[in-house]
């Protein structure tokens, strides 16, 4: 099974820098789900008349790899943004789908897992972090599972990051191409629950409306680094 997905994705483009069967194993671990913002749901493209944006289909990835995680432990894996500006997309993105929380103004994304650690009691060895650039790497060199985003325009800092192992896994699309469902579909095929997760959720099934009651009573905190402390923010 974990070869037959492993090929499917690596014949769309995708490089495993960790052996599918070692993926695996790290994902019995996982308790939280950490995403980049710019470039990572979107192109990184912006300006002041052009709010950052984010994909349905990611959306629905992100869902369905929740409620996978929710059917094998029975809790909510924790869920969160990091960026390092203020995106008004990204904290109502958070409250509707009830993330756990958006980390916001943070120039050193390692500084988001130590506070994950201290505030919600996740190990880094226990996180899945999806980047995109140079910023993010302090968090993935340190992350359980790292998954970086394709992107042809930088081919020397992929080699980087290859050079380093500071990714187990290159998408094959780009953020523009909805590379976080990508990984989610990943994920979900490599642990051997695509399927189930699917029906379940396509029958609505009494485990799906279980697991939404519990997902929509997470509310989402949002926290702004400022003069080296974290300080929690209502927005």
């Amino acid at each position: 099974m974990t070869n037959n997905i492993s090929q499917i994705f690596s014949e769309l483009g995708a490089t495993f820098i960790t052996k599918p069967e070692s993926i695996v194993k790290k994902l019995q671990n996982v308790r939280g789900l950490l995403f980049d913002w710019d470039g990572v749901f979107n192109s990184g493209v912006k300006s002041a008349d052009y709010p950052s944006t984010f994909s349905e289909i990611d959306s629905m990835g992100i869902n369905m790899l929740r409620f996978a995680i929710w059917l094998e432990t029975g809790e909510i894996p924790f869920t969160g943004i990091i960026t390092g500006q203020i995106n008004d997309t990204a904290f109502e993105l958070s409250k509707r789908e009830h993330f756990n929380a958006v980390y916001f103004n943070f120039k050193s994304k390692k500084d988001a897992l130590n506070h994950i650690k201290d505030e919600f009691k996740i190990k880094e060895s226990q996180m899945v972090f999806v980047y995109d650039d140079i910023l993010d790497c302090s968090a993935a060199e340190h992350a359980g599972l790292s998954m970086l985003i394709k992107r042809t325009s930088s081919p020397l800092f992929t080699q980087y990051v290859l050079q380093n192992q500071f990714a187990d896994y290159i998408t094959a699309h780009t953020s523009s191409e909805q590379a976080i469902r990508e990984i989610c579909e990943l994920i979900l095929g490599l642990k051997g629950v695509y399927n189930n997760v699917l029906d379940k959720r396509i029958a609505f099934s009494e485990e799906y409306v279980a697991y939404l009651s519990q997902r929509n009573q997470v509310n989402s905190t949002f926290y702004h680094k400022s003069d080296k402390k974290i300080i929690e923010t209502l927005i």
